[in-house]
């Protein structure tokens, strides 16, 4: 039954950048999770018919205890991070999530926010439970307080240092991705295609992971597997789709989406 697919919470969504979040429930819902659910910070958004009814849509724009919100939903997994934004609202919710107690996906500007506040980035180091982080070259660089060419013109060591900073998994997004684990060797993805450079990719990804994560719970798949795997399908999805006339120009991010069910 649904409940044996695993059960997703993703929280973004910020007014201008509601499309990040739903986008990343895209890659939850169509790789299989068995429940999709969606916390919005911006309310208009959250009320707008969506093109998939199946997901569960929750405006989260004037929840006053975030805490309180994450454990009402009773995710088996969760996701935060996806058009987040920098607010006080952001904040509360990213402090909340750091807390959870379960598989955690950070993206986006979770990410950010934790570069820029020394607490979020002590809760994260400080974390028992699994924790994946998703940064892009210029999110690493913020992270590790250099410049994102001294990130691309040293991968390997960009990620070796956020392994070693924050205790966790990372999925250094790029060229030939690179996925690092506190416990295991570096591996490098390489298959997908430069038609991935597009806005939403990365938010896909962290969708797909997350929704991976929480079918493992009931699958004996692991996080550091459901991330691994997420990035491989990712990447193949794409190719799949350039192999059948998809791009790569104009590729995007949606299409990649509901091309990883194939």
């Amino acid at each position: 039954h649904k409940g044996d697919m695993g059960k997703v919470l993703l929280v973004g969504g910020a007014p201008g950048m509601a499309g990040a979040i739903f986008l990343s429930a895209y890659g939850s819902l169509y790789s299989g999770a068995g429940c999709a659910m969606i916390g919005v910070l911006d309310s208009k958004s959250a009320h707008v018919q969506i093109e998939q009814p199946e997901l569960m849509v929750q405006d989260i724009s004037e929840v006053v205890n975030a805490h309180d919100f994450i454990e009402r939903m009773q995710p088996d997994c969760l996701a935060i991070g996806p058009g987040l934004g920098l607010s006080d609202q952001a904040l509360q919710f990213l402090g909340a999530g750091l807390a959870f107690s379960g598989p955690l996906i950070l993206d986006a500007d979770a990410l950010n926010l934790i570069a820029a506040h020394p607490r979020l980035a002590k809760l994260l180091q400080e974390r028992k439970d699994p924790c994946t982080i998703t940064p892009h070259p210029g999110e690493a660089a913020r992270l590790l307080g250099i410049s994102a060419q001294q990130v691309q013109a040293n991968r390997l060591q960009a990620i070796q240092l956020l392994i070693d900073l924050f205790h966790c998994y990372v999925v250094l997004k790029g060229h030939h991705t690179l996925v690092g684990s506190p416990n295991d060797a570096i591996y490098t993805c390489n298959v997908g295609n430069p038609g991935m450079a597009t806005g939403g990719m990365g938010d896909v990804l962290t969708g797909l992971i997350a929704s991976l994560a929480a079918q493992g719970i009931c699958h004996h798949l692991n996080l550091w597997e459901a991330t691994c795997l997420a990035v491989e399908l990712h990447a193949r999805a794409a190719d799949q789709l350039v192999e059948a006339g998809i791009g790569p120009n104009g590729m995007t991010a949606l299409e990649l989406a509901k091309a990883v069910r194939r």
